[in-house]
């Protein structure tokens, strides 16, 4: 078949979860989600795997600990049930480029070492993003590998809008703005000029909102600021995650309340967003269909916050032409666009409910000054592109 010859491999390795992808030159060959890692007994490890239908083709339990093990099962079982499916190069998503690592890069062990090196600046995720390199660089040392980095679409971003008010030689060991989700933003960057030219060419402010949640303001394709700093913490209220917090509040609950580094990290990371303020889901679905007043708080608290950033990032714009909603809730949830929309129509901002009910392309109504579109994103496919540039396919 055409869709399988130059195949690129994608892998996105998260702190529990695996996810890979095989892409031919227009589609989506196989996808795989491998999930629970690092777990043991009867919610261990388990693998879903999709065809290019989408039709499942496994989903149960596998034998492995790790992300390592994982993909050497995954690579075992396509050689067994799928040997026609042989990538010419993977493509991997690797949270943290640092300042050095500013575009996509082909994977050398002078690169390993240096997203090793940028450990420390992200210390949840890049472990996980370097065991997979390290375990396909053993095994299929001639498979060229290629890392792309979600800071590396920030790199354009103003040294004033990176700095922090910070002693200047905290800013040389690394501490700045570095801002993430670079490859969702990317990749709507890439399809603006398709959709809207005065959006791609003009001043756009790009709403990824999952369950990890950022704002991005893009002037003519280039990231001129975002809502995530130093870490993927800082900003929006998420799923889990605080959001910008007083960091008064965290020497507080370090000094008065003897919380150890390791509880306070737990506490934003995991027990915090909408699931603290709901103390029901961090599941946007979830607290969409629930009745409760605190499930009510926790939705209105989120599109607040994202109507409030939006301000801010119309500020370092220098106004505004566009607005465009991405990621599993900005492209799904039709009452928090609404919601976000009419906290934000003071800028002129007014969209059409049908069109949003129906979660069509464009939402923005006859009388809106600024554009309103949802663009779904595709992380994976840009990594693509980045390979088939790097090596020439």
């Amino acid at each position: 078949m055409p869709s399988e010859q130059n195949l690129i491999a994608i892998v996105n390795a998260g702190s529990a979860t695996l996810k890979f992808s095989l892409l031919g030159a227009g589609d989506t060959v196989l996808k795989v989600l491998i999930e629970r890692l690092g777990q043991i007994g009867e919610e261990g490890p388990r693998a879903v795997i999709k065809d290019a239908q989408g039709g499942l083709v496994l989903d149960g339990p596998i034998p492995v600990r790790n992300h390592g093990d994982a993909l050497a099962w995954l690579f075992d079982w396509i050689g067994q049930e799928r040997p026609g499916l042989k990538p010419v190069a993977v493509g991997h998503r690797v949270v943290h480029g640092g300042d050095s690592l500013q575009k996509p890069t082909l994977v050398t062990p002078e690169v390993i070492e240096t997203i090793e090196s940028l450990v420390p600046l992200a210390p949840l995720h890049q472990p996980h993003n370097l065991s997979p390199i390290r375990f396909i660089a053993r095994r299929f040392p001639e498979l060229p590998q290629v890392a792309c980095f979600d800071t590396a679409f920030h790199a354009s971003q103003s040294k004033i809008e990176r700095m922090f008010a910070l002693p200047r030689w905290w800013s040389e060991k690394g501490i700045k703005r570095y801002g993430f989700h670079g490859l969702s933003y990317e990749y709507i960057a890439s399809r603006l000029p398709e959709i809207d030219e005065q959006a791609a060419t003009g001043r756009t402010i790009v709403c990824h909102l999952g369950n990890g949640a950022s704002l991005c303001g893009i002037h003519a394709g280039r990231s001129v600021a975002t809502t995530m700093a130093f870490t993927a913490l800082e900003g929006l209220p998420m799923g889990t995650r605080c959001g910008s917090i007083d960091p008064g509040v965290l020497l507080y609950l370090l000094d008065q309340e003897n919380l150890t580094v390791g509880e306070l990290s737990d506490l934003l990371y995991k027990q915090s967003g909408l699931l603290g303020i709901s103390g029901v889901s961090s599941d946007m679905r979830d607290l969409l269909a629930d009745p409760g007043e605190e499930a009510a708080e926790a939705v209105e608290y989120f599109c607040y916050r994202i109507a409030r950033a939006i301000g801010s990032l119309a500020a370092a714009l220098g106004g505004l032409d566009a607005l465009v909603f991405t990621g599993g809730i900005g492209e799904h949830a039709a009452p928090v666009r609404a919601r976000i929309c009419e906290l934000s129509r003071w800028m002129g901002i007014a969209i059409d409910p049908v069109a949003n009910a129906e979660d069509r392309i464009i939402l923005h109504s006859a009388d809106s000054s600024k554009k309103v579109l949802v663009i779904p994103t595709n992380e994976e496919r840009m990594i693509a592109m980045h390979v088939r540039q790097l090596i020439g396919i």
